[in-house]
Protein backbone atom coordinates (compact mmCIF):
# COMPACT_ATOMS: atom_id res chain seq x y z
CA UNK A 1 0.00 0.00 0.00
CA UNK A 2 1.46 3.27 -0.94
CA UNK A 3 1.55 6.14 1.75
CA UNK A 4 -0.44 8.95 2.32
CA UNK A 5 1.36 12.40 0.78
CA UNK A 6 2.76 14.44 3.35
CA UNK A 7 -0.08 17.63 3.62
CA UNK A 8 1.77 20.86 4.53
CA UNK A 9 0.92 24.07 5.28
CA UNK A 10 3.06 26.91 5.03
CA UNK A 11 2.21 29.74 6.73
CA UNK A 12 4.35 32.73 5.06
CA UNK A 13 5.14 33.43 1.26
CA UNK A 14 8.16 35.60 1.39
CA UNK A 15 11.45 33.72 0.19
CA UNK A 16 11.99 31.46 2.94
CA UNK A 17 8.20 30.08 3.00
CA UNK A 18 8.38 30.56 -1.08
CA UNK A 19 11.61 28.34 -0.83
CA UNK A 20 10.73 25.66 1.19
CA UNK A 21 6.72 25.17 -0.02
CA UNK A 22 8.80 24.35 -3.86
CA UNK A 23 11.35 22.03 -2.51
CA UNK A 24 8.41 19.85 -0.93
CA UNK A 25 6.32 20.39 -3.19
CA UNK A 26 8.73 18.56 -5.58
CA UNK A 27 10.03 16.60 -3.66
CA UNK A 28 6.25 14.86 -3.11
CA UNK A 29 4.40 16.38 -0.40
CA UNK A 30 0.93 18.24 -0.99
CA UNK A 31 1.98 21.89 -0.19
CA UNK A 32 -0.68 24.87 0.59
CA UNK A 33 0.51 28.27 1.42
CA UNK A 34 -1.10 31.34 3.37
CA UNK A 35 -0.02 34.64 3.73
CA UNK A 36 -1.53 37.96 4.95
CA UNK A 37 -0.71 39.77 2.28
CA UNK A 38 -2.20 40.08 -1.07
CA UNK A 39 1.32 39.28 -3.20
CA UNK A 40 3.65 36.77 -2.32
CA UNK A 41 7.55 37.79 -1.82
CA UNK A 42 7.23 39.33 1.88
CA UNK A 43 10.01 42.31 1.50
CA UNK A 44 11.11 41.00 -1.42
CA UNK A 45 8.49 43.99 -2.80
CA UNK A 46 7.48 46.16 -4.97
CA UNK A 47 4.64 49.23 -4.90
CA UNK A 48 2.87 50.40 -7.78
CA UNK A 49 1.26 53.59 -7.70
CA UNK A 50 -0.90 56.04 -9.57
CA UNK A 51 -0.57 59.96 -9.58
CA UNK A 52 -1.67 62.73 -11.39
CA UNK A 53 0.07 65.77 -12.79
CA UNK A 54 -0.93 69.11 -13.13
CA UNK A 55 -2.77 68.65 -15.86
CA UNK A 56 -4.52 65.83 -14.12
CA UNK A 57 -3.12 63.25 -16.45
CA UNK A 58 -2.51 60.18 -14.97
CA UNK A 59 0.80 58.07 -14.86
CA UNK A 60 1.81 54.41 -13.20
CA UNK A 61 5.13 54.16 -11.47
CA UNK A 62 6.95 50.88 -9.45
CA UNK A 63 9.33 50.87 -6.72
CA UNK A 64 11.20 48.20 -5.09
CA UNK A 65 10.63 49.70 -1.81
CA UNK A 66 11.30 46.36 0.31
CA UNK A 67 15.17 44.79 -0.47
CA UNK A 68 16.91 46.69 -3.10
CA UNK A 69 18.80 43.92 -4.38
CA UNK A 70 20.63 40.31 -2.95
CA UNK A 71 24.19 38.93 -3.31
CA UNK A 72 25.84 35.24 -3.75
CA UNK A 73 27.89 33.59 -0.94
CA UNK A 74 27.15 30.05 -0.54
CA UNK A 75 27.92 27.73 -3.24
CA UNK A 76 24.18 26.16 -2.70
CA UNK A 77 22.47 29.53 -3.50
CA UNK A 78 25.27 29.92 -6.27
CA UNK A 79 23.41 26.72 -8.01
CA UNK A 80 19.65 28.63 -7.38
CA UNK A 81 20.42 31.43 -8.45
CA UNK A 82 22.57 30.34 -12.27
CA UNK A 83 19.12 28.11 -12.55
CA UNK A 84 17.28 31.18 -11.95
CA UNK A 85 19.22 33.89 -14.29
CA UNK A 86 19.14 30.81 -16.92
CA UNK A 87 15.42 31.49 -16.62
CA UNK A 88 15.73 35.25 -16.72
CA UNK A 89 14.05 35.13 -13.52
CA UNK A 90 17.05 37.15 -11.98
CA UNK A 91 19.20 39.89 -13.53
CA UNK A 92 22.77 41.01 -12.53
CA UNK A 93 23.17 44.41 -11.14
CA UNK A 94 26.29 46.64 -10.31
CA UNK A 95 25.56 49.72 -9.24
CA UNK A 96 27.78 52.72 -9.26
CA UNK A 97 28.22 54.47 -5.82
CA UNK A 98 28.17 57.70 -5.22
CA UNK A 99 31.06 59.75 -4.12
CA UNK A 100 31.65 59.53 -0.46
CA UNK A 101 29.04 56.42 0.21
CA UNK A 102 29.64 55.03 4.00
CA UNK A 103 29.68 52.13 2.20
CA UNK A 104 31.52 51.98 -1.28
CA UNK A 105 29.90 49.17 -3.31
CA UNK A 106 31.44 49.90 -6.87
CA UNK A 107 31.54 46.83 -8.91
CA UNK A 108 29.47 44.82 -6.04
CA UNK A 109 27.53 42.18 -7.97
CA UNK A 110 23.95 41.80 -6.97
CA UNK A 111 20.87 41.07 -8.18
CA UNK A 112 17.43 42.02 -9.01
CA UNK A 113 14.17 39.22 -9.78
CA UNK A 114 12.58 40.75 -13.20
CA UNK A 115 10.33 42.40 -13.82
CA UNK A 116 9.85 43.24 -10.04
CA UNK A 117 11.07 42.30 -6.59
CA UNK A 118 8.45 39.96 -5.93
CA UNK A 119 8.72 37.94 -9.21
CA UNK A 120 11.06 35.57 -7.87
CA UNK A 121 8.70 34.32 -5.19
CA UNK A 122 6.12 34.35 -7.69
CA UNK A 123 7.73 31.52 -9.78
CA UNK A 124 8.52 29.31 -6.81
CA UNK A 125 4.84 29.13 -5.90
CA UNK A 126 3.49 28.93 -9.40
CA UNK A 127 0.88 26.12 -9.32
CA UNK A 128 0.72 25.92 -5.48
CA UNK A 129 -2.39 26.43 -3.66
CA UNK A 130 -1.98 29.55 -1.86
CA UNK A 131 -4.19 31.61 -0.11
CA UNK A 132 -3.22 35.79 -0.08
CA UNK A 133 -4.89 37.84 2.32
CA UNK A 134 -5.22 35.44 4.93
CA UNK A 135 -3.67 36.10 8.54
CA UNK A 136 -3.51 32.84 10.26
CA UNK A 137 -3.88 33.47 13.98
CA UNK A 138 -3.87 29.96 15.36
CA UNK A 139 -2.47 26.58 14.67
CA UNK A 140 -3.50 23.96 16.68
CA UNK A 141 -2.70 20.29 17.00
CA UNK A 142 -5.55 17.93 17.34
CA UNK A 143 -5.82 14.24 17.27
CA UNK A 144 -6.31 14.13 13.38
CA UNK A 145 -3.54 16.53 12.25
CA UNK A 146 -2.92 19.99 12.13
CA UNK A 147 -5.50 22.61 12.19
CA UNK A 148 -4.57 26.22 10.85
CA UNK A 149 -7.40 28.80 11.84
CA UNK A 150 -8.15 32.62 11.10
CA UNK A 151 -10.42 34.02 13.19
CA UNK A 152 -11.67 30.82 15.29
CA UNK A 153 -12.36 29.27 12.03
CA UNK A 154 -10.52 26.28 10.62
CA UNK A 155 -9.07 26.43 6.82
CA UNK A 156 -9.30 23.44 4.95
CA UNK A 157 -8.88 20.04 6.14
CA UNK A 158 -5.80 18.64 8.67
CA UNK A 159 -2.17 18.92 7.92
CA UNK A 160 0.36 16.51 8.76
CA UNK A 161 2.69 19.27 8.88
CA UNK A 162 2.67 23.12 9.70
CA UNK A 163 5.87 25.17 8.40
CA UNK A 164 5.85 28.93 10.17
CA UNK A 165 7.84 31.07 7.98
CA UNK A 166 7.71 34.69 9.00
CA UNK A 167 9.21 37.43 11.24
CA UNK A 168 10.09 35.86 14.27
CA UNK A 169 7.99 38.39 16.88
CA UNK A 170 5.02 37.15 14.71
CA UNK A 171 6.33 32.96 15.06
CA UNK A 172 5.92 34.06 18.45
CA UNK A 173 2.64 34.52 18.74
CA UNK A 174 1.71 31.14 17.17
CA UNK A 175 4.58 29.22 18.99
CA UNK A 176 3.15 30.37 22.53
CA UNK A 177 0.56 28.01 22.99
CA UNK A 178 2.50 24.82 21.40
CA UNK A 179 6.24 25.36 22.27
CA UNK A 180 6.84 27.33 25.04
CA UNK A 181 10.61 27.59 24.26
CA UNK A 182 10.86 28.16 21.04
CA UNK A 183 8.36 31.02 21.46
CA UNK A 184 10.68 32.68 24.30
CA UNK A 185 13.52 32.08 22.09
CA UNK A 186 12.01 33.58 18.80
CA UNK A 187 10.91 37.24 21.27
CA UNK A 188 14.72 37.40 21.91
CA UNK A 189 15.03 37.87 18.00
CA UNK A 190 15.04 41.94 17.98
CA UNK A 191 13.35 43.20 14.90
CA UNK A 192 14.74 45.94 13.48
CA UNK A 193 12.25 48.73 11.67
CA UNK A 194 12.84 51.00 8.36
CA UNK A 195 10.48 53.72 7.51
CA UNK A 196 10.51 53.97 3.38
CA UNK A 197 10.36 57.38 1.14
CA UNK A 198 8.91 56.08 -2.03
CA UNK A 199 8.84 59.30 -4.27
CA UNK A 200 8.53 60.65 -8.36
CA UNK A 201 10.65 63.77 -9.12
CA UNK A 202 10.75 65.69 -12.18
CA UNK A 203 14.62 64.77 -14.33
CA UNK A 204 15.49 68.57 -14.56
CA UNK A 205 18.79 69.00 -15.67
CA UNK A 206 21.55 66.20 -15.38
CA UNK A 207 20.59 63.32 -12.56
CA UNK A 208 23.16 61.75 -10.07
CA UNK A 209 26.06 59.95 -11.98
CA UNK A 210 25.53 57.52 -9.72
CA UNK A 211 22.61 54.44 -9.01
CA UNK A 212 23.03 53.95 -4.96
CA UNK A 213 24.14 56.04 -2.22
CA UNK A 214 24.91 55.74 1.52
CA UNK A 215 24.85 58.63 2.81
CA UNK A 216 27.43 59.46 5.83
CA UNK A 217 25.25 61.53 8.10
CA UNK A 218 21.56 62.09 8.68
CA UNK A 219 18.71 60.43 8.63
CA UNK A 220 18.84 58.39 5.57
CA UNK A 221 20.58 54.85 4.89
CA UNK A 222 19.94 53.96 1.18
CA UNK A 223 19.03 56.07 -1.53
CA UNK A 224 18.60 54.69 -4.53
CA UNK A 225 17.66 55.97 -8.50
CA UNK A 226 15.15 53.32 -8.75
CA UNK A 227 14.93 53.22 -12.48
CA UNK A 228 18.76 52.20 -12.74
CA UNK A 229 17.49 49.03 -11.95
CA UNK A 230 17.44 46.63 -14.47
CA UNK A 231 14.55 45.56 -16.14
CA UNK A 232 12.94 48.63 -14.33
CA UNK A 233 10.45 51.27 -16.35
CA UNK A 234 12.77 54.63 -17.10
CA UNK A 235 11.26 57.51 -17.94
CA UNK A 236 12.73 60.84 -19.86
CA UNK A 237 10.69 63.36 -17.73
CA UNK A 238 10.94 61.87 -14.61
CA UNK A 239 13.28 60.12 -11.83
CA UNK A 240 11.60 57.46 -9.11
CA UNK A 241 13.51 57.92 -6.10
CA UNK A 242 13.58 55.05 -3.03
CA UNK A 243 15.20 56.23 0.23
CA UNK A 244 15.65 53.44 3.37
CA UNK A 245 15.71 55.87 6.95
CA UNK A 246 18.21 54.49 9.17
CA UNK A 247 17.58 51.99 11.99
CA UNK A 248 18.21 54.17 14.60
CA UNK A 249 16.51 57.11 13.24
CA UNK A 250 13.23 54.86 12.11
CA UNK A 251 12.92 53.68 15.57
CA UNK A 252 12.56 56.90 17.40
CA UNK A 253 9.83 57.84 14.60
CA UNK A 254 8.37 54.24 14.68
CA UNK A 255 4.68 55.11 15.71
CA UNK A 256 5.43 59.30 14.15
CA UNK A 257 2.46 59.96 11.81
CA UNK A 258 3.01 59.35 7.63
CA UNK A 259 3.00 62.84 6.67
CA UNK A 260 5.71 64.03 9.16
CA UNK A 261 7.64 61.17 8.38
CA UNK A 262 7.45 61.99 4.65
CA UNK A 263 8.01 65.46 5.13
CA UNK A 264 11.34 64.48 6.93
CA UNK A 265 12.46 62.23 4.66
CA UNK A 266 12.10 64.57 1.65
CA UNK A 267 13.55 67.43 3.65
CA UNK A 268 16.83 65.09 4.19
CA UNK A 269 16.85 63.73 0.44
CA UNK A 270 16.03 67.33 -1.10
CA UNK A 271 19.45 68.26 1.41
CA UNK A 272 21.65 65.28 0.40
CA UNK A 273 21.27 65.63 -3.66
CA UNK A 274 22.88 68.51 -5.38
CA UNK A 275 19.82 70.00 -6.19
CA UNK A 276 16.48 69.65 -4.45
CA UNK A 277 14.18 68.17 -6.88
CA UNK A 278 10.75 68.83 -8.05
CA UNK A 279 8.45 66.51 -6.43
CA UNK A 280 4.86 65.48 -8.18
CA UNK A 281 4.19 62.34 -6.05
CA UNK A 282 5.79 60.71 -2.70
CA UNK A 283 4.88 58.32 0.13
CA UNK A 284 5.99 56.32 3.02
CA UNK A 285 5.61 52.81 4.30
CA UNK A 286 6.97 51.32 7.69
CA UNK A 287 8.62 48.35 7.87
CA UNK A 288 8.20 47.28 11.24
CA UNK A 289 10.17 43.94 10.78
CA UNK A 290 12.50 45.15 7.97
CA UNK A 291 15.89 43.15 9.29
CA UNK A 292 17.30 41.02 12.10
CA UNK A 293 19.86 42.29 14.58
CA UNK A 294 22.21 39.61 13.70
CA UNK A 295 24.01 37.08 16.79
CA UNK A 296 27.17 35.23 16.77
CA UNK A 297 27.13 33.60 13.32
CA UNK A 298 28.84 30.34 15.07
CA UNK A 299 25.04 30.53 17.08
CA UNK A 300 23.40 30.17 14.48
CA UNK A 301 20.61 27.56 13.60
CA UNK A 302 19.31 27.40 9.90
CA UNK A 303 16.21 26.51 10.98
CA UNK A 304 14.14 24.68 14.18
CA UNK A 305 11.75 21.14 13.47
CA UNK A 306 10.09 18.95 15.94
CA UNK A 307 9.69 15.71 13.90
CA UNK A 308 7.01 14.11 16.49
CA UNK A 309 4.82 16.91 15.94
CA UNK A 310 5.81 17.93 12.35
CA UNK A 311 6.22 21.68 13.74
CA UNK A 312 9.17 23.82 11.99
CA UNK A 313 9.81 27.56 11.60
CA UNK A 314 12.41 29.04 8.67
CA UNK A 315 13.39 32.44 8.35
CA UNK A 316 16.78 35.05 7.56
CA UNK A 317 16.43 35.26 11.14
CA UNK A 318 17.64 31.65 11.70
CA UNK A 319 19.62 31.42 8.14
CA UNK A 320 21.46 34.36 7.97
CA UNK A 321 21.07 37.72 6.50
CA UNK A 322 19.02 38.95 3.23
CA UNK A 323 17.44 36.95 0.70
CA UNK A 324 19.79 33.76 0.76
CA UNK A 325 19.45 33.77 4.34
CA UNK A 326 16.02 33.28 3.82
CA UNK A 327 16.58 30.94 1.03
CA UNK A 328 18.97 28.65 3.20
CA UNK A 329 16.69 28.60 6.09
CA UNK A 330 13.87 27.32 3.78
CA UNK A 331 15.66 24.79 1.87
CA UNK A 332 17.46 23.14 5.03
CA UNK A 333 14.44 23.00 6.45
CA UNK A 334 12.34 21.54 3.27
CA UNK A 335 15.14 18.80 3.10
CA UNK A 336 14.63 17.93 6.92
CA UNK A 337 10.72 17.76 6.66
CA UNK A 338 11.44 15.53 3.31
CA UNK A 339 13.80 13.24 4.90
CA UNK A 340 11.56 12.69 7.65
CA UNK A 341 8.61 11.99 5.59
CA UNK A 342 10.60 9.49 3.46
CA UNK A 343 10.30 11.77 0.49
CA UNK A 344 13.32 12.05 -2.72
CA UNK A 345 16.22 13.36 -1.35
CA UNK A 346 16.76 15.24 -4.15
CA UNK A 347 13.62 17.45 -5.90
CA UNK A 348 12.95 17.61 -9.18
CA UNK A 349 14.76 21.44 -10.76
CA UNK A 350 13.04 24.47 -9.66
CA UNK A 351 10.67 25.44 -12.19
CA UNK A 352 10.93 29.16 -12.82
CA UNK A 353 7.90 29.99 -15.09
CA UNK A 354 5.41 32.44 -13.98
CA UNK A 355 2.11 34.29 -14.58
CA UNK A 356 1.07 37.17 -15.94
Amino acid sequence: MTAARPRIAVIGAGMAGATCARRLADAGADVHLFDKSRGVGGRMATRRVCWADDAGVEHEAAFDHGAPCFSVHSAAFAKFVHIAVHDRALLPWKPKMADGSFVPLDGFESWVPSPDMPALCRRLTHGLPIQLGHAIDAIAVEPDGWRVQRSGEALGRPFSHVVLAMPPTQAANLLAPLQRDWAQRARQWPMLPCWTLIGVADRSGDPPAWDVAWPVSGPLAWVIRNECKPGRAWSPQQVHWVAHAKTAWSETHLEAPDDGVRAALLSALDAFLPQAPAWRFSQVHRWRYASVARPDASALEPFWFDPASGLGVCGDFLGGAGVEGAWSSGDALATRIAQACGLAAEPRRHPTQTTT
